[in-house]
């Protein structure tokens, strides 16, 4: 079957990007032929790996884009004559592609698998600005709240409004998680079923080092959490003396973090390792006892933490989002309230304090990672799913 995926970005820099990518392979390797669509930005400078690309930016000039892309348009158009694939797969469009590509989509069977907010939140967070969680359907409160300036606000309630008039053009809806299924039926998406995002094929770990290791993954932005994080660690480092911490990531806040980490004492403690491509990472971490994912927002799925367990770390996480579907709580992790570093900070304790028990966390981990979050298991559900549409 020949599919063509569309993205906003064609990069290895975040979570959906990566399951783009996960999937694209393991669909070629089921011997699909597939293409990938995406706009030229490039978060952090990373390497586009996209077969056809359009006209994308990161900087001030994004909103308009997201709002009507015709380079999207132009490109994608041309893509479709000359691919002439059998399907459509669709992601992120919003934050780039714009919902000017849509129309395109009438004439071939097309889906869209939703992992994130940002077809119901412009933000795509679903938090208030004073990090509280937003009930609101998206709207004038957006303004109001704070969380968009006038200019932004007036545009991307134009691109709300022109998806959801849209929407009718997907064949299917689907969502990466329940918790994402349902949040989005709360507010008029109609979401037809669940596939839950892929993790590329890992062998398990070596064995923990000696000294307790805990690493962090993901992006350097408020929602994420590593600022509890780091209080969390600075109550450890006397229980644990050897106690290392890895962050690994990059973004605007890198720079309070390495601030409040040296106000913390814990600049001999930490290592900011910045962006890693993914084999770095997962080389960085294999000696790693546990990974936390002490997000502040309900993390539509979880996908770090799915890595991990695919690569038999033990988790501790926020109970919030799709992290609590994810985890098999006390079986591959432990799930702790989210933005309360004490709680953090004694769900960390309870497994530094028992390497065995952290190993055993993690083979039961990779197990359940291996069954239900596997590049192959997902590949093989959109297969089905693929030729039911185009059937």
């Amino acid at each position: 079957m020949k599919v063509l995926l569309v993205n906003d970005y064609g990069t290895e820099t975040g979570g959906t990007e990566r399951v783009v990518i996960t999937l694209r392979d393991a669909l070629r390797r089921l011997g699909h032929e597939v293409r990938f669509f995406s706009s030229t930005a490039r978060p952090l400078a990373a390497r586009t790996v996209a077969d056809y690309t359009c006209l994308g930016t990161t900087s001030r000039w994004r909103t308009l884009l997201q709002t009507a892309n015709p380079w999207a348009v132009r490109a994608l158009r041309a893509a479709l004559a000359e691919f002439r694939p059998d399907l459509v797969d669709v992601r992120l469009f919003l934050t780039q592609l714009s919902p000017s590509i849509l129309p395109l989509l009438r004439d071939v069977p097309s889906l869209l698998l939703l992992d994130s907010y940002r077809s119901i939140c412009p933000t795509g967070t679903k938090l208030l600005p004073d990090g509280s969680v937003c009930g609101e359907r998206a709207g004038w409160v957006c303004h109001r709240a704070g969380c968009l300036p006038a200019r932004d606000w007036a545009a991307l309630s134009l691109q709300m409004a022109t998806w959801r008039r849209r929407l009718s053009v997907f064949d299917r809806i689907l969502a990466c998680s329940e918790w994402v299924q349902a949040r989005l039926a709360r507010e008029g998406i109609p979401v037809e079923g669940v596939v839950p995002n892929g993790v590329p094929s890992a062998d398990a770990h070596p064995p923990a080092g000696t000294e307790p290791v805990v690493c962090f993954a993901g992006r350097l932005v408020r929602e994420k959490g590593a600022d509890v994080l780091l209080e969390a660690t600075a109550s450890l480092v006397g229980e644990f003396p050897g106690l290392r911490l890895l962050v690994a990531g990059d973004g605007p806040e890198r720079r309070a973090l390495v601030r409040r980490c040296d106000a913390l004492a814990l600049s001999k403690t930490v290592d900011f390792l910045g962006h890693l491509d993914p084999a770095e990472r997962e080389r960085r971490f294999a000696g790693a006892w546990v990974q936390v994912v002490p997000s502040r927002w309900e993390e539509p799925f979880g996908l770090v933490a799915a890595e991990a367990m695919l690569r038999g770390t033990a988790v501790v996480a926020s109970d919030a989002g799709g992290l609590s579907e994810v985890l098999d709580f006390g079986r591959s992790g432990v799930l702790v309230p989210p933005s309360d570093p004490k709680a953090l900070a004694d769900g960390v304790r309870a497994l530094l304090r028992s390497r065995a028990r952290c190993e055993a966390l993690g083979a039961s981990g990779r197990e359940r990672a291996l069954e239900h979050y596997g590049a192959e298991r997902q590949a093989d559900r959109m297969s089905e799913i693929y030729a039911s549409l185009v059937g």
